[in-house]
């Protein structure tokens, strides 16, 4: 059984206000999961964690990254 509060050592995870939620095998099927479930719920704070590299990249929602531009 996995820990949610340990870091993946493969792979890659949805991080979601700090937590760890689910794992993936390839980057894209966990960036594509992490942006419906923003969509879903754009007042979370969702990251992409790489187990390899041990970072996190945060998930913006299409509308916040457009008025970061402006």
């Amino acid at each position: 059984m996995q820990r949610a509060d340990l870091a993946p050592t493969v792979g890659y995870a949805i991080v979601v206000d700090g937590h760890f939620k689910i794992e993936f095998v390839d980057e894209g099927a966990a960036t594509k999961a992490a942006a419906e479930l923003l969509r879903k719920y754009p007042m979370l704070k969702i990251e992409v964690y790489d187990a390899s590299s041990k970072s996190r990249a945060l998930v913006r929602s299409p509308a916040s990254a457009l008025q970061q531009q402006r």
